[in-house]
């Protein structure tokens, strides 16, 4: 009996200490467990999304570059600028004056006209036209080359508006005329005090031209 005693007192120790190995190694898995599923949301960092969208929503790197501005071509054509004009003298018959519309190319470079210039009176300070365009008289002529300084003409008809009815003339003072070279947008004024028609409803034309032609 006291043999069995003996032993179960030598056994009690080892048991004991079994025991607590056993609960130290069950307390430290479960305090192990939580820390492993709080690391998980780590990889899906705000930041990391924010920089992302940023990268991708930048428009500078998709933007075209802007195409070249055309350049108009040199048609060689006289243009406004190229030239003077003025009025040279003329010869009255049957109620009209007739005057040669002088064209001078003043540039440092040829330039052609062919064609009708656009002529019609023009008054006030805002230059307004006044009447009709002048109306165009005869068939278009042959083109006509000018070196710098040399002077082509397209002859006008002034009419006398005193010829008509001053009721449906509704005559109105005019400071000169206003001249489209032809296949030209720009205009260049010539001064002509004078008198003209601001209805446009008169028996007939108060202003006429023909073609260009050598001077």
């Amino acid at each position: 009996m006291d043999m069995v005693r003996t032993k179960l007192t030598r056994l009690l120790p080892v048991v004991a200490a079994s025991a607590g190995v056993l609960a130290l190694s069950a307390c430290g898995s479960g305090g192990t467990t939580p820390a492993a599923s709080s690391s998980t949301p780590s990889s899906t960092s705000p930041a990391a999304t924010t920089t992302v969208t940023t990268a991708t929503s930048s428009p500078a790197s998709s933007a075209p570059a802007a195409p070249p501005v055309a350049q108009p071509a040199d048609d060689g054509l006289c243009k406004a600028g190229d030239v003077k004009l003025s009025l040279g003298q003329g010869d009255a018959g049957a109620g009209s004056v007739y005057r040669p519309l002088l064209i001078t190319n003043s540039s440092s470079k040829p330039c052609t006209i062919q064609g009708f210039p656009g002529v019609s009176y023009v008054a006030g300070s805002d230059g307004h036209q006044v009447g009709k365009d002048a109306f165009r008289e005869g068939t278009k002529g042959n083109a006509v080359k000018l070196n710098p300084g040399q002077t082509a003409a397209a002859d006008i008809q002034f009419v006398n508006v005193g010829n008509f009815d001053p009721g449906t003339c509704q005559p109105t003072p005019v400071k000169g005329l206003r001249i489209y070279l032809p296949q030209e947008t720009a205009s260049n004024f010539v001064p002509d005090e004078g008198t003209g028609c601001a209805s446009t409803k008169i028996p007939g034309n108060q202003l006429a031209v023909k073609t260009v032609h050598p001077a």
